[in-house]
C-alpha cells in the first residue's frame, strides 16, 4: 500500500517545554521542523514570499529554472504563540501553524489572501525511475466569490478559472504554467514543472504534481492585476523590448516553397503601397522529410540563400527562419547529439521521420544547436527565429518516453520546462555571438520566466473557426497574466479546410472571419498572417474595392499609424514590468462587472477593444467600465463608464473605446516601420481626466538602449487646466531629432475621430526643453 506522509507532527517553540520540536530564525524569514517534513518562509523582497515544504530524507531542491531573483534584505517582525509564529513585512503578513505546518498569508494590514487547508500538503514517494521523488501535492482555501486568472495559455474559452480543472502539460494550443492570480491582488507560482493537475473546487484549490522534491510555491502581492504581474517579472525576469519592426505587420504561410515566391511576397507588398515588415519561411526549405531540421538550404528550391536574406533586405523587410528542436536521422545534428547520447528517445514532427528531439536540459547541448544554427543560418543575416514545436510535439506517445532520463531528470520531471531551456538557449547564444540585432523568437510554447529571452508565443495550430476566435481572447488575456507579456495567434486560424472548396480566399465566408481576426490582432503585441490550406497574401483576398482587401489595408495602416502609442507601450513593459494586452479587471478591479469580462480587454493603458467574435454579427453589446469617461474611437462620441452600450459594427468596424485622460501619439502613414521619422507626430489628447503617456524612442534595434542610448519625453494632461506639459527630453541617441514639430489635438465627436486627421488646435516647435500649452 502506498505510504502517504502527512501532516501529523507538531512543532516546538525553541522556547516551549511543551512540543517536541523546534523553529528557527533565519536571515530572510524561518526554518521549521516537523516529525515528516521541515518548512521554510523565506522573504525575497517585502511582497515575495517563498514557502517551501521538504520530505525528511528527501532528495535536495534543484535550482530553479524559472526563478532568477535572490533574496533581497527584508525588514521582518517576528511574533510567536504556542501554536503559531507570524512574520511580517511591509506588505505581507505570513503565520505558520505549528501543529500542521500550515501556511497562511495575509496582508499585512491583516486582509486575507491565500491560506492552506487543514490537510494542505502530501507527499506520496515515486516508485521507478523517479524513485526518491514524490508526487506532491498543495492545496489552498479561497473565497467563494473570489475570481482568478492565469495557467497559461488555456482554450477554454474562460477568463476566470474558478471551478476549472485543467492538467498542465504543454501541448500545441495549450500553454501550461502553473501560475494563477486573484482579483483580490495576490499571485501564487507553483514552481514545478512536471505534469500538474490544478482543481478548483468548493472545498479548495490545489496543485498535484507527477515529480517534485519539495512542494515550492511563491506568494507575490502585488495590489493589482498589473501589480502583481510586475512581482512576477521581478521574481522570473524582464521582458526585454523587441525591435521596432516587430511592432509591425509580418506575413507568413506554409509554406513558401522556392527563395523566389518569398521574394516575390514582398515585392508585390511593395508595390502595392501596402505595409510590411517581416516575412517567415516555414519549413522544408531544407528539402525532404529525411533532411529534417538541417539548418541549411535545399539548393534545389533555395539555390542562393544569401541572395534572398539581402532581397528582402533591400527591400527593407525582414526575414523570420523557422527552425525545429528535433531532427531526422541523417541530419549531422542528429549523428552527433546521438553520440553525445543528447537525444530525446521519442518520435517528434513529422511522422514517419524517425525525428527525435534534442535534449534541451542540458546546456552542452543547447550550444551545439547554436553552432549549426549559427554556421547554417544566422550567418546569413536573418532577423528573427520561428522556433516551432516548442512544446515539443510528441508523435506515438508511450509512457515509457517520459521515464527516460536527461540532463536535469526523468523527462516526466522536466516536461514543461521544455520549450523555457530551448529558447534559453537560442537566445544567450545569439546575444553572445552578436548584439546588433535584438533577439526575437516566435514560439508555440512557453514557460514562466521565458519572457527574459526574448519570446513571442502564438497560440498555436487553431482551427479557422470564429469559436475559436472567441477563445483566443480570453486564453491571450490568462497568458498575459501569468507574466508572459508577448502573444499572438495566426489570423484566420491555421487550419482553413473547411473553406477551401468553396473558394478559400474568395470565399465570403472566410473573409468575414479573416477581417475580423485581423481587426482583433490590430490591437495584440504581434500581428502576424499565416495558416494552412489558404494562402492569406492581402493579395489572394481580391483588390482595391473589395470589401475584403479594403478593410484589410484599413487595420494594416491603422497599426502603423499606432507604432509610437504601441513602441510606448512596450517601453513600459521592459522597464517598468508593464502589459500590452490587459484585462478590464487591471484598470478597474473595483468594479465587479469588469472582473470576467471575457470579450474585451485593454491595449496599453488608453484603449478597450471588444473584438466582434461571431458570425454576421451588426450590433455587439460592450461593457465599459465605471469609474472613467471613455469615448468612442470612430466617431469621438463621449459615454460615461458603468454601462453596456449597443455598438453597431459593420464589416469595416471594430468597436475601440478610448479612456477619458489618454494621450495618443499618432504615426505617419509608412509602409514599414523605420521609413519615416517622428518628426511630425500628431499629438491627440481626451480630456474628462488627467492623464499622461511617455514618448520612447531608440535606434529601433541592437541592445545599446540597456546602456542609455534611448530617449523618452513624457507628455502629462492637466484636465482642470486644460493644458498639456511636454516635459524635458530624457537621454539620448544616435541619430536623435534634435527639434521636431508636435500637431496637438483634441479628440472629440467633432475632431480626432478613428482614422481620419484629426484637426490640429496647436502646432508646437519642441528642441526636447519643456513646453506648457494650453488646449
Amino acid at each position: 500500500m502506498t505510504k502517504y506522509y502527512a501532516l501529523l507532527a507538531s512543532l516546538l517553540l525553541a522556547n516551549t517545554s511543551g512540543w517536541a520540536q523546534s523553529y528557527q530564525r533565519t536571515s530572510q524569514g524561518l526554518k521549521a521542523s516537523l516529525e515528516t517534513f521541515d518548512v521554510e518562509i523565506r522573504f525575497y523582497s517585502p511582497q515575495i514570499v517563498r514557502v517551501l515544504k521538504t520530505p525528511k530524507g528527501g532528495p535536495p531542491r534543484l535550482a530553479s529554472l524559472s526563478v532568477i531573483k535572490e533574496p533581497q534584505a527584508t525588514a521582518l517582525t517576528l511574533a510567536s504563540t504556542d501554536s503559531t509564529v507570524t512574520l511580517t513585512s511591509q506588505a505581507l503578513r505570513v503565520r505558520l501553524g505549528l501543529r500542521r505546518g500550515n501556511v497562511a498569508i495575509d496582508q499585512a494590514a491583516g486582509a486575507p489572501l491565500l491560506h492552506e487547508t487543514r490537510a494542505a500538503i502530501r507527499f506520496r514517494p515515486n516508485q521507478g525511475p523517479d524513485a526518491g521523488t514524490y508526487a506532491v501535492r498543495q492545496a489552498f482555501r479561497l473565497a467563494p466569490d473570489e475570481v482568478i486568472y492565469g495557467l497559461g495559455q488555456q482554450q477554454n474559452g474562460k477568463l476566470n478559472q474558478r471551478g476549472q480543472r485543467v492538467r498542465l502539460a504543454q501541448h500545441n494550443t495549450s500553454v501550461a504554467i502553473p501560475f494563477f492570480q486573484s482579483a483580490k491582488g495576490y499571485g501564487i507560482f507553483w514552481d514545478n514543472y512536471s505534469p500538474t493537475t490544478f482543481a478548483d473546487t468548493l472545498q479548495e484549490t490545489s496543485f498535484a504534481s507527477e515529480v517534485g522534491r519539495a512542494a515550492d510555491y511563491y506568494v507575490l502581492y502585488g495590489g493589482t492585476t498589473d501589480g502583481v504581474v510586475a512581482q512576477l517579472r521581478e521574481l522570473t525576469g524582464q521582458a526585454p523590448l523587441m525591435p521596432l519592426w516587430v511592432y509591425g505587420f509580418s506575413q507568413s504561410r506554409e509554406r513558401y516553397k522556392t527563395q523566389v515566391e518569398l521574394v516575390d511576397v514582398v515585392k508585390r507588398y511593395r508595390a502595392l503601397g501596402v505595409p510590411l515588415d517581416g516575412i517567415v519561411q516555414d519549413w522544408q526549405y531544407w528539402g525532404k522529410d529525411d533532411n529534417w531540421n538541417a539548418m541549411s538550404f535545399d539548393p534545389a528550391t533555395f539555390p542562393r540563400p544569401q541572395q534572398m536574406v539581402d532581397s528582402v533586405h533591400l527591400l527593407k523587410a525582414h526575414l523570420f527562419i523557422v527552425a525545429w528542436p528535433g531532427f531526422a536521422p541523417k541530419t549531422p545534428q542528429y549523428q552527433e547529439f546521438a553520440s553525445k547520447n543528447m537525444l530525446l528517445n521519442f518520435d517528434t514532427w513529422p511522422p514517419g521521420a524517425n525525428t527525435k528531439p534534442y535534449d534541451v536540459y542540458n546546456p552542452a547541448a543547447r550550444a551545439i544547436y547554436w553552432r549549426y544554427l549559427n554556421k547554417g543560418i544566422f550567418s546569413l543575416g536573418p532577423d528573427a527565429w520561428w522556433l516551432d514545436s516548442t512544446e515539443p510535439d510528441h508523435i506515438n506517445e508511450k509512457p515509457t518516453d517520459f521515464d527516460q532520463p536527461t540532463h536535469l531528470g526523468t523527462y516526466r520531471s522536466v516536461q514543461n520546462a521544455f520549450p523555457l531551456q530551448h529558447v534559453r538557449g537560442v537566445y544567450e547564444h545569439q546575444r553572445a555571438t552578436s548584439e546588433a540585432k535584438r533577439v526575437m523568437l516566435l514560439t508555440r510554447s512557453a514557460f514562466a520566466g521565458q519572457q527574459r529571452y526574448g519570446s513571442n508565443t502564438w497560440s498555436g495550430d487553431v482551427g479557422s473557426s470564429f469559436e475559436t476566435l472567441k477563445k483566443q481572447v480570453p486564453a491571450a488575456l490568462n497568458f498575459s497574466l501569468t507574466g508572459l507579456p508577448y502573444w499572438n495567434a495566426d489570423i484566420g486560424g491555421f487550419f482553413a479546410g473547411s473553406f477551401k472548396k468553396d473558394g478559400g480566399a474568395k470565399n465570403p465566408a472566410f473573409q468575414e472571419l479573416y477581417v475580423r481576426w485581423m481587426q482583433f490582432a490590430t490591437f495584440t503585441p504581434m500581428m502576424r498572417s499565416h495558416g494552412t490550406d489558404i494562402p492569406r497574401e492581402i493579395y489572394q483576398f481580391g483588390q482595391r474595392g473589395d470589401w475584403a482587401f479594403d478593410v484589410q489595408e484599413q487595420f494594416i495602416n491603422l497599426r502603423y499609424r499606432l507604432l509610437p502609442y504601441l513602441y510606448g507601450t512596450a517601453w513600459q513593459v521592459t522597464s517598468h514590468g508593464g502589459s500590452i494586452m490587459r484585462p478590464l479587471a487591471a484598470a478597474f478591479g473595483r468594479d465587479r462587472a469588469s472582473l470576467d469580462q471575457s470579450g474585451e480587454f485593454l491595449f496599453g493603458q488608453s484603449f478597450l477593444v471588444a473584438p466582434v467574435t461571431e458570425a454576421g454579427t451588426k450590433t455587439k453589446s460592450v461593457y465599459l467600465p465605471a469609474g472613467a469617461t471613455w469615448y468612442d474611437f470612430w466617431t469621438g462620441q463621449r459615454l460615461t463608464g458603468g454601462q453596456t452600450v449597443a455598438r453597431a459594427c459593420p464589416i469595416e468596424l471594430l468597436p475601440v473605446y478610448v479612456r477619458a485622460g489618454a494621450i495618443v501619439p499618432w504615426g505617419p502613414k509608412v509602409q514599414y516601420a523605420g521609413e519615416k521619422k517622428w518628426d511630425h507626430l500628431e499629438i491627440r489628447v481626451y480630456p474628462g481626466a488627467n492623464g499622461e503617456f511617455t514618448l520612447y524612442e531608440d535606434e529601433g534595434d541592437s541592445y545599446r538602449y540597456e546602456k542609455g542610448a534611448r530617449s523618452e519625453i513624457t507628455f502629462r494632461w492637466d484636465d482642470a487646466k486644460r493644458q498639456l506639459t511636454i516635459q524635458n527630453r530624457q537621454g539620448s541617441f544616435p541619430g536623435m531629432l534634435a527639434r521636431r514639430t508636435f500637431r496637438l489635438a483634441l479628440a472629440g465627436p467633432q475632431n480626432g475621430a478613428g482614422v481620419a486627421p484629426a484637426k490640429v488646435v496647436k502646432a508646437v516647435s519642441y528642441a526636447s526643453k519643456q513646453l506648457v500649452v494650453k488646449l
